[in-house]
C-alpha cells in the first residue's frame, strides 16, 4: 500500500472527484436542496463574519446540543480523528470501512473516534505495535449518549441516522468557520461545490486527506496532499482560496467546542 508521500505524489495525475455518495443518495438529494442552499450562501457568509458560531449555511443558530463535547473532549477527539484518518492513508483502508467516498471517510473516522479504544479496538485497527501504543492520544472520556453521536447525523429532511451525504454533513451537521484555511483546526472539513457535485477534504494540519470516491483493485481512492500544493493546483476549482467560488470554506463539526 502506498505511503502518504507516495499518495501525495500520485495527486499529480488525479483531480479530486468525489461527489456526494452515488451509492446511497438519489440525485435529487443534491439538486433540490442545493437551490435553496446556494441562495442563502452569500448572506450566510456575511452573517458568519459577525457570528462565528452560526449554523452552517443557514441564517439561524442551532440550539445547543446537550451532547456537545467540552473543549477538553474536543481536543482528544481531534487527536484520535486525525490519527484514524492518518492510519487509513498510511496503511490502506481497513475492511471495516465499507462506504468509501469522501463523506464516508468522515463518517467512519468519527464513528471510530467515538468508540472506546481498548485492546480489542487497537488490535482490530492494527495499532498494537510499540510505535503505535507509545504515541496514542489521551482516551476520550464520553457519556453513553455522546458515543452515539455518529449514529445521529441530521439528514437534509431533518431526520437522523447513521448516514449523511457530503452536503448533509456540511449543511446540517457542521458550522462555517472561514474561507481562510489558516483558521482550520485538525479534523475540520474543506467543502467544495462543483455544481452538481460536492466534495469534502479533511484538514489534518500536516496535510489534507480525502477520498476520490472511486476504488479499483490497484487504487484505494485515498489521496494526501500538502496544503501548499493544493493552493497551486493546476485545476483552480480545487484551490482552497477565498477567491475561488467553488471553495465554499472551512467547516467544523457541530458537536466540537470550539
Amino acid at each position: 500500500m502506498r505511503s502518504v508521500r507516495a499518495l501525495g505524489a500520485a495527486l499529480a495525475n488525479h483531480a479530486p472527484d468525489c461527489a456526494t455518495s452515488r451509492a446511497f443518495v438519489a440525485p435529487a438529494a443534491c439538486s433540490v436542496p442545493r437551490r435553496a442552499w446556494l441562495a442563502r450562501a452569500a448572506a450566510t457568509f456575511v452573517l458568519a463574519s459577525l457570528a462565528p458560531y452560526a449554523h452552517a449555511l443557514t441564517g439561524t443558530t442551532a440550539s445547543p446540543d446537550p451532547d456537545a463535547l467540552s473543549p477538553q473532549q474536543s481536543a482528544a477527539f481531534r487527536a484520535w480523528f486525525v490519527r484514524i484518518v492518518d492510519q487509513q492513508m498510511r496503511r490502506g483502508p481497513t475492511p471495516r470501512w465499507t462506504q468509501r467516498d469522501c463523506a464516508g471517510l468522515v463518517r467512519f473516522a468519527v464513528g471510530e473516534t467515538l468508540k472506546s479504544h481498548d485492546t480489542r479496538w487497537l488490535r482490530a485497527n492494527g495499532m498494537t505495535s510499540l510505535a503505535d501504543t507509545g504515541s496514542m492520544p489521551p482516551e476520550l472520556q464520553l457519556s453513553a449518549s455522546q458515543r452515539t453521536l455518529a449514529n445521529r447525523w441530521t439528514q437534509l429532511d431533518g431526520s437522523t441516522g447513521a448516514y449523511a451525504s457530503a452536503i448533509a454533513l456540511i449543511q446540517r451537521n457542521s458550522r462555517f468557520v472561514s474561507k481562510d484555511v489558516n483558521q482550520a483546526l485538525p479534523g475540520d472539513l474543506l467543502f467544495f461545490d462543483q455544481g452538481d457535485d460536492q466534495h469534502l477534504m479533511i484538514w489534518l494540519d500536516r496535510y489534507i486527506a480525502y477520498h476520490t470516491g472511486t476504488v479499483t483493485p490497484t487504487d484505494p481512492g485515498l489521496r494526501a496532499v500538502a496544503v501548499s500544493d493544493l493552493m497551486q493546483w493546476k485545476d483552480s476549482r480545487w484551490q482552497p482560496l477565498d477567491g475561488n467560488p467553488n471553495f465554499v470554506g472551512v467547516f467544523r463539526l457541530d458537536f466540537l467546542t470550539p
